[in-house]
């Protein structure tokens, strides 16, 4: 059985830093997709970052030069490290792994930037 589950969010403060992580059972993250979205009050669920099958990464204008997206296959986890936070990175996270046709997702980790 595939899982993910995310860990790493909590309350911080703007201008702060969390690193979010993603880790796997019942599949590998090497060679897959790996993305991360948020779910903004009000908004459809936004993606945020990926990270591809070679690694190479990709971000969303919104978190370009201050999250950033890595993955460590020995410990079947993806990060996301997020800097110079703001209120309205506030959201629910969640990862997202696609391999062949598949496609799973984790339950999601809440955070909370206040101003």
């Amino acid at each position: 059985q595939v899982q993910l589950v995310e860990s790493g969010g909590g309350l911080v403060q703007a201008g702060g830093s969390l690193r979010l992580s993603c880790t796997a059972s019942g599949i590998t993250t090497w060679g897959n997709v790996i993305s991360w979205y948020r779910q903004t009050p009000g908004k459809q669920r936004e993606w945020a970052a990926v990270i591809y099958s070679a690694d190479s990464t990709d971000y969303a204008d919104s978190v370009k030069g201050r999250f950033t997206i890595s993955r460590d296959n020995t410990k079947n986890t993806v990060y996301l490290q997020m800097n110079s936070l703001k209120p309205e990175d506030t959201a629910p996270y969640y990862c997202k792994l696609v391999s062949g046709r598949s496609t799973y997702w984790g339950q999601g980790t809440q955070v909370t930037v206040s101003s």
